[in-house]
């Protein structure tokens, strides 16, 4: 599973005019599930999600929860994350397909929720248009595969 984590002041996703789903300030995340991820690694990345420390204290250092900051999260699918640039046209054999990808992605999304965030959402396999003010800018790549 790999997760692009934006730190932001607000986020939103847009689909076909209507705005389904939106946050203030957290997390915007973009996530792809790969075609070998399981139910355990969906909650370990909903734990590193829910638990990085790139909020700013007192002192202006990245060292707060998203949980301590007032943060909320909004997950959006993304199986572009597994592209296969190797040629100039992308190939996406990786990704999961979507009867794996979907419950998967669910979870992660449970699993945040469980942990009293406001979870905002995409469509899984809708076109959305996805806007987002970054915070900093701050932005990781978390791979489970490296968790």
């Amino acid at each position: 599973m790999r997760a692009v984590v934006t730190r932001v002041k607000s986020a939103s996703v847009t689909i076909e005019g209507k705005t389904v789903g939106e946050i203030g300030k957290g997390f915007l995340v973009l996530l792809g599930v790969h075609v070998t991820d399981t139910e355990e690694v969906a909650k370990k990345m909903a734990d590193k999600i829910c638990g990085l420390r790139v909020f700013e204290d007192s002192e202006g250092k990245m060292n707060v929860n998203p949980t301590d900051a007032g943060a909320e999260l909004l997950i959006v699918s993304q199986f572009t994350l597994y592209a296969d640039c190797k040629k100039r046209r992308p190939g996406f054999t990786e990704a999961a397909r979507p009867e794996l990808a979907v419950p998967l992605y669910e979870l992660v999304i449970s699993e945040c929720r469980g942990r009293s965030f406001k979870v905002g959402t995409g469509e899984f396999g809708a076109d959305m248009l996805v806007t987002s003010e970054n915070d900093g800018p701050v932005t990781i790549i978390l791979d489970s595969a490296e968790l």
